[in-house]
């Protein structure tokens, strides 16, 4: 039986790990907005290890205005920083970035902070403690768009539902084929990627598709 007072998952988008065509990009963008509910959008643009920041800085910009339009979070990976100078609404920190307090003291009480915990529930707890606004645990699934990820088991989502009380989101090589676990396992969050860039039938599809499958999962 599905939870009646369970809130309603939703999609959070991350940007392919390399943009060349920052236009073609906006518009893949406003056609997958046109598709359905997203929650959020993570720009996530590396030059190897190291944040691209010019290309960060362009494609926010040029985002930016559909996010606002749309009621769309914006979020900068790993730099609170540039989040912060960007005046996007929060940053996503890997488990290898600045400190959760570090970062808070930098962008202020009001911007989002997400913590990747990978597999680890202690550091989900310590994140929390942190302050941290939400948690994300994975790869569940093989993926193209991040090198050197640590396997996750969907339980950590259900622990997660009982034991903390911030939002947890999937990641991973999520695709419409094996999403529907990570909902019924308490996924707040769908982190998807090339899931939807690279779906055959265009981004718009792809999220309409994926919100099919949230709602499914909502009367399971």
């Amino acid at each position: 039986m599905s939870d009646p007072t369970r809130e309603r998952p939703r999609l959070y988008l991350i940007t392919p790990p390399k943009i060349d065509d920052v236009s073609a990009f906006v518009d893949q963008f406003r056609a997958a907005v046109q598709g359905g509910d997203v929650a959020s959008l993570q720009i996530r643009l590396k030059q190897g290890d190291e944040i691209d920041l010019a290309a960060t800085r362009e494609v926010t910009q040029a985002v930016k205005r559909i996010c606002t339009a749309e009621h769309i979070a914006l979020f900068i990976n790993d730099s609170p920083q540039l989040a912060r100078a960007l005046e996007v609404d929060g940053v996503h920190l890997g488990m290898n970035d600045m400190d959760i307090t570090e970062a808070r003291e930098l962008i202020g009480p009001d911007m989002i902070i997400g913590a990747t915990c990978k597999n680890s529930k202690h550091q989900a707890m310590i994140a929390g403690e942190a302050g941290a606004d939400y948690v994300a645990f994975g790869a569940f699934h093989p993926t193209t768009t991040k090198a050197d990820t640590t396997p996750a088991d969907p339980e950590i989502l259900t622990w997660c539902q009982m034991f903390l009380t911030l939002p947890c989101v999937a990641i991973g090589g999520i695709t419409l084929a094996n999403a529907a676990p990570l909902l019924a396992a308490g996924a707040d969050f769908l982190a998807v990627s090339s899931g939807v860039w690279d779906h055959q039938d265009g981004p718009a599809a792809a999220v309409a598709m994926f919100n099919r499958v949230i709602d499914e999962s909502m009367v399971a």
